[in-house]
Order: C-alpha cells, then structure tokens, then sequence
C-alpha cells in the first residue's frame, strides 16, 4: 500500500529542477479548475509544485459495503521516538556504566554502557549521544564497541562519569524530545472559497461543521481550563472563551479552530486567528462542499501538513467523510495509508484513524528541512550542557574541580569534593573482600567495618597509574586503627 502511496504522490507532485524557467509548466490554478466541470478533488497541489498528495480517489465502489476500509485497527500504528525511552527502561535503576568525551570533528560525546545477558550469552548494550543522534546497538563483546555505535568516533579516551544524580540528567537530555501534548489546527472552508482571508474570515459554524468537532473531542470553556492550553489564553480571555480538546492513548490535544478564534473587524488578515492556526505544523481543513484546497492559499513558515476533510450526508445517520493528505515534499511519507477509495463512515475506527494520522504527521515533519535544523541546534546545546553538567560534577566528587565548585559541593576554601569531606580512619575489625568485574578487569575491594565505622579501598579499572580511592564514613569518634590492605587481583 505505502510502494502504491509513494507512486501516486510521486506522479502528483512536481520536480522543481529545470533546466530554464520556460521548461515549467504550471500546475492549473484553483480558478481555472472551478470554471471546469464537478466534481473537483479536495486537493490541488500550488501551481509551481512544492507538496504531494495522498488520496486522490474518492469513487464509491460497488457494493456499497465495500466502501468502508476493515474495522480492525491492528494496521494502525501510532509513531513514537523509541530510542528517546531505551535509557529509561534498559539503564536506569540499574548496574551500568557512563562516561563523557570530546571529540574533534563530532563535539560532546556521552557513552552509556550496560551489560545484558540474552538467553544464556552475554551482550553489552551501548548507546552515543552525539549532536545529531543517539545511537543504540547491542555487541557480543567489548572490542571496538564504539565502533560499533558509531565509526566516526575518534578519541582516546572516555572519561567516567562519577556524579550520582548523573542517570537523571542523562533521561532529561533523552526524554526531551518526547512530547505528549499535541495542537492542531481546524480550517473552515466553504464553497468558493480560495483565499487565506476568506478561510479565516469565516465566522458562523454550520451543523454538519459544528458535528464535525464534537466528532474531535468535547467543547471546553478556556477560562480557568486546567489541562494542556495550547498557547491559548485561559486567564484574561484574549483567545476567545471556549476550544475543542481532547486525550487520545495519553496524549492530550487542543485545537485551535478557526471560527472560535477572536474575530477582529476590519481586519482582513485576521492575525488574531492565524497567529496560532500559522504557528501549528499540522492542520485539518474541513470542507463542506465540494471546492478544492491549495496548501498556498496560507501563507505559513510553520504549517508543513495539511489532513483534508470533506463531508457528505451530513447531520443524518450516514454522515460519511472523504480525506486527502499533503504535505511539503521534504516532509516524508507517514502511516497510517489510506484506504482506496479514501472514504470513512463516520465512527471510532475514522477517529482512530484520524487521530493517528495528524499525530504521525507531525513527528514527520520534525524531519523536514526547517525543523530538522532547529532540533539538531536544540540537541547540540542540550547535550552541551549534558556534558558541562557531568563533567563539573564528576571533577567536584573528586575534588578537582575550581573554587566556585569545591564550595557548591561543601568543601569550604581549603578544598571541596564529595570524597575530601571524609577521612580516612578504618576501625580495624574485621575484613571481607568483594570480586568486581568491569571491562574485563578484576577488581578487588577490602572493605573494614565495625558497628558504626566503614572502610573502603578502592582501585578504579582506569587508567592503572591513578591512586586507590580510599573512603570511610564514621559516625563515632575515631580511634586509632591500623592501615587497611589491598588484595592483589
């Protein structure tokens, strides 16, 4: 079905490379196809091209019964960033590792690594954050794993991350491109109308629109309104008094419609409406008769996807909608596929559908050009901070960081770090020793205890040329006690 989509959009839309302007020959203007004979399509596309459609036949077939697409709604898949969640569920709470590095040509690096046992073999599950992605594989073994993630990598080392607030700041930077809040537009089109003025100029909604929106979700007055706004003012009023929203698989979604948006008179652009109509990336346009949609005719930055709707037998109890979907060319093809002919009864399955498609819409035009750009600044900034974050932090848990560090983290002016706030003074009691295994290195630690003293020795696995860290934590004033002893791996 998505092989046919592709081929019917790819012959819809129009290559823009042309070896002299006189090569071009314009798509038909929306008035010059009004002059010609009914029924008109839903969509046209602009003259000069820019957009594709999907969608383009709405004849009934016969029987009747075959009208409608299958009920089950298993084919429909709702989008979602599952490598945003991968560290949430795989490494936090859980035994991993974490570092950070710089490298050259691709900037801030943060590693996390953890080990998996899959069936009765052992994994490694790696993933690299980097400027423009996060990368996620799981290796049999730990040779060249970064490799593995990612064959750009070039650096010598991996510096751990030692901060212990640190996996909360790591799913901030990850979850951040998660969103469970949606907004829409909802155009208003009637017969005849071609023009960005006239389409937001329109103040009255007609039954079979008004039928429309209670099919979206439910009318809710904005003043005092507690769930996602939108942009949409619920204090003073400024954006009209009432909105259509609603929650769909725990996502909550406003509309900004067209005709409950302030009306200004004497202004024929209606900015008052289109400054947040424009300013949504996805919009339904619902017709009620039959005059064709150009995604020109509203002039917006934002605006990349348009989901056309038009009703027939409206009002009655077989109110059925046609749809058509377009979209810039550098947005890419998203599910679910409309059904040939490209009409729904009126029901659960359509909003399903429907709901679906406008969400899927949306994480697709993330992609296009403009926005792609804007998230690869965003993410490059975030993982900067990411990595600052955990780098000061990890140098003050070892003391090493400036003075402004050492005093944030209680050590005073003489020194700061989370370990030079303890001394070392084991009570000599008993002894016991634990095995560790990381990167292949065994590590021994021998631990001294007594009832309210508590002593550790510990060689981390790298580099082998820096100091044992030793730590105690006492509660009781310190006695004179021997100086523990460090097994040999």
């Amino acid at each position: 079905v998505q092989t046919s989509i592709k081929k019917e959009a790819s012959s819809l839309s129009h290559s823009t490379d042309f070896s002299s302007d006189e090569d071009y020959i314009p798509y038909p203007s929306v008035h010059e196809v009004l002059g010609r004979s009914s029924p008109f399509p839903l969509i046209l596309l602009p003259q000069f091209g820019g957009y594709w459609i999907e969608g383009t036949n709405h004849e009934p077939k016969d029987p009747p019964e075959a009208d409608q697409p299958p009920s089950s709604t298993s084919h429909i898949k709702l989008e979602t960033n599952s490598t945003a969640k991968i560290y949430r569920k795989h490494f936090m709470g859980k035994e991993h590792f974490n570092y950070y590095t710089m490298d050259a040509a691709l900037g801030h690096l943060v590693f996390s690594m953890k080990y998996d046992v899959i069936g009765d073999q052992e994994h490694l599950r790696l993933m690299l954050r980097i400027s423009v992605c996060t990368s996620n594989v799981k290796a049999l073994n730990g040779l060249l794993c970064l490799q593995l993630v990612c064959e750009e990598v070039n650096v010598d080392r991996f510096y751990p991350v030692l901060y212990p607030k640190a996996s909360r700041l790591i799913v901030t930077f990850d979850e951040h491109v998660i969103s469970n809040n949606f907004k829409f537009g909802v155009i208003y089109q009637k017969f005849g109308q071609t023009s960005e003025e006239e389409l937001f100029g329109n103040m009255k909604e007609s039954p079979a629109f008004v039928e429309f929106l209670e099919f979206l979700g439910q009318k809710i007055e904005l003043h005092d309104f507690k769930g996602f706004r939108g942009g949409l003012d619920v204090t003073h009023g400024q954006t009209g008094t009432e909105s259509v929203y609603t929650s769909f698989h725990n996502k909550e979604i406003m509309f900004h419609v067209s005709t409950k948006l302030p009306y200004t008179e004497g202004d024929s652009q209606q900015l008052q409406r289109k400054r947040h109509i424009g300013n949504d990336i996805v919009a339904i346009v619902f017709q009620e008769e039959n005059t064709p949609f150009v995604p020109d005719m509203i002039q917006s930055n934002f605006l990349h996807a348009y989901v056309v709707v038009q009703v027939e037998n409206g009002c009655t109890d077989n109110v059925t909608y046609k749809v058509s979907v377009t979209a810039r060319d550098d947005v890419p093809f998203f599910g679910p596929a409309l059904p040939d002919p490209a009409i729904f009864k009126k029901g659960p399955e359509f909003r399903e559908f429907l709901f679906t498609k406008l969400i899927n819409a949306e994480y697709a035009c993330y992609k296009a050009e403009k926005f792609a750009k804007l998230e690869e600044r965003t993410r490059s900034a975030l993982l900067e901070t990411l990595y600052e974050e955990l780098h000061i932090n990890s140098q003050s848990m070892m003391g090493l960081g400036g003075d402004e560090d050492k005093l944030e983290n209680g050590g005073g002016g003489g020194g700061g770090g989370f370990f030079e706030s303890f001394k070392v003074q084991p009570h000599p009691s008993f002894a016991f020793d634990v095995p560790l295994i990381c990167n292949s290195t065994c590590i021994r630690e021998r631990m001294v205890m007594t009832g309210e003293t508590f002593g550790m020795l510990f060689f981390p696995p790298s580099p082998v040329s820096m100091l044992p860290i030793m730590l105690v934590v006492f509660s009781s004033s310190p006695t004179e006690t021997q100086k523990p002893t460090l097994d040999p791996c």
